[in-house]
């Protein structure tokens, strides 16, 4: 660069702003990972459960709610207001692969205490299409673990109806740092 560009590029750029940094973690295992060296004892408890399906039609849009969740927070959720803490990529994986993906995924964000996840399913064109099968299977799968609090379709820049936001219950520790802010703020 000769130095007047230099200051041209300078003067241009003067008023911008660094991006913030994203808190989103992308969890995917690698294809070329090597196998580990332990047995996964974690497969042995996946309780998620296969077999018969009903296939969710497409003109229906992935939700759930658990009893007590405000709808204050379900309106959030569907909205994408809650920061995406991580997110798994189901996409071109047989059934059984996303059902251990899915079980590993949900479990480690648990251990982490994240609560919002989403989950890239994939889109078909077609009630019986791949992608629509594994997002059915996604709908029972989500609503079986008890963590899971809600789930619904993500907003269009997160991947809209070939993605699901997950909203995860509270750990025991984050409910006690929340009681304890807020009795901070009452002394």
């Amino acid at each position: 660069m000769k130095p007047d560009d230099n200051a041209l590029f300078l003067a241009a750029m003067g008023d911008v702003q660094p991006l913030k940094r994203c808190a989103d973690v992308q969890w995917q295992p690698g294809r070329t990972a090597r196998p580990q060296q332990r047995p996964d004892t974690s497969q042995l408890d996946n309780f998620l459960t296969t077999g018969f399906l009903d296939i969710v039609p497409l003109a229906q849009p992935l939700t759930f709610q658990r009893e007590g969740v405000q709808q204050g927070v379900i309106d959030k959720l569907r909205s994408g207001k809650y920061p995406r803490q991580a997110s798994l990529t189901l996409l071109r994986l047989t059934v059984e692969q996303c059902r251990q993906q899915l079980y590993t995924f949900i479990c480690q964000a648990e251990r982490d205490g994240l609560r919002n996840l989403t989950v890239i399913h994939g889109k078909g064109r077609e009630d019986n299409a791949h992608p629509n099968i594994v997002r059915s299977y996604l709908a029972r799968w989500l609503a079986e673990f008890d963590a899971v609090q809600a789930f619904c379709v993500a907003q269009p820049h997160h991947g809209g109806s070939g993605a699901c936001y997950v909203a995860l219950r509270k750990s025991d520790d984050a409910k006690l740092e929340t009681r304890e802010r807020h009795a901070k703020r009452s002394r």
